[in-house]
């Protein structure tokens, strides 16, 4: 089944997961803190609304093959992720929390028909509807890493 954040059933789980996470979170892979999870996801939706252009990352693969993998396949840990993405020091968790909810609310406000949309570092321009569904399994995967 494709999950799109702009379904309010997985928006509203997602919210509400995010409101359950705590500062001291544990993780159950990784290295990022919650802060520093919730501060890239923030910088994967400011990309997906295109305030952030990240530089491209070379593929080792067909880019049909990426996308393939990315959009159907379960994500491993630690998969290679863009430079802007990277959380390099500690944030304010609960800055970091209230910007989430607003940049969730920002996305799924925009329709998915929208022609104005971000580009992705590692498949190039996406859609609309392929940033809902990217940032729906994004969500998903960083908030199971916190049990969340």
């Amino acid at each position: 089944m494709v999950r799109l954040l702009h379904d309010p059933a997985v928006r509203d789980s997602i919210r509400a997961r995010i409101q359950q996470l705590r500062p001291d979170s544990p993780r159950k892979w990784g290295k990022m803190t919650a802060d520093q999870m919730l501060w890239h996801l923030n910088q994967s939706v400011e990309n997906s609304l295109g305030r952030i252009v990240p530089a491209p990352m070379r593929m080792p693969l067909p880019l049909s093959l990426i996308r393939f993998a990315i959009f159907t396949l379960p994500w491993p840990k630690g998969a290679p992720t863009p430079v802007e993405y990277l959380a390099g020091k500690r944030y304010d968790f609960e800055t970091e929390r209230t910007r989430c909810l607003g940049l969730i609310d920002e996305l799924t406000s925009r329709g998915m028909e929208s022609g104005s949309w971000g580009r992705s570092a590692a498949m190039g321009p996406l859609s609309g509807v392929e940033w809902s569904r990217l940032q729906a399994k994004h969500f998903e995967h960083h908030l199971k890493q916190f049990g969340a």
